[in-house]
């Protein structure tokens, strides 16, 4: 299980780095480690302490949880989880409020359409 947990982090890890446009020497200087350790975390090859995690986590602005969702064994039994389809409300609501308002006037827009189309059918 250990070895498949660090494969799923690890691409949690390289999935949000690259969505925030960040190089892994970025985020290795940010939690004080080498890049060739953001390598290896990404790869699977090494696992993350708790205390790097909470670390990335908050370099990367998402909650800890993040790293766990969609994990094979992983059930949530905080308040936190967000069960409706599936999604992460907290970090959606957080993501939106860190936008411009330009950012948040064309997702409104884009919204918007789509709830037109359904109308149409």
């Amino acid at each position: 299980m250990e070895e498949s947990f660090n494969n799923h982090l690890g691409k949690k890890l390289r999935m949000r780095r690259l969505s925030l446009g960040l190089t892994q020497t970025k985020v290795a200087d940010a939690i004080n480690v080498t890049f060739q350790q953001i390598q290896k975390y990404e790869k699977g090859t090494n696992g993350v302490s708790s205390a790097r995690l909470m670390q990335i986590s908050q370099f990367l602005k998402v909650p800890i949880t993040y790293f766990y969702e969609e994990y094979k064994d992983f059930t949530a039994f905080s308040a936190e989880k967000d069960t409706a389809e599936g999604l992460n409300y907290s970090f959606l609501t957080k993501t939106f409020i860190s936008m411009s308002k330009t950012e948040k006037d064309k997702i409104l827009q884009v919204l918007s359409n789509a709830e037109d189309l359904n109308k149409t059918g």
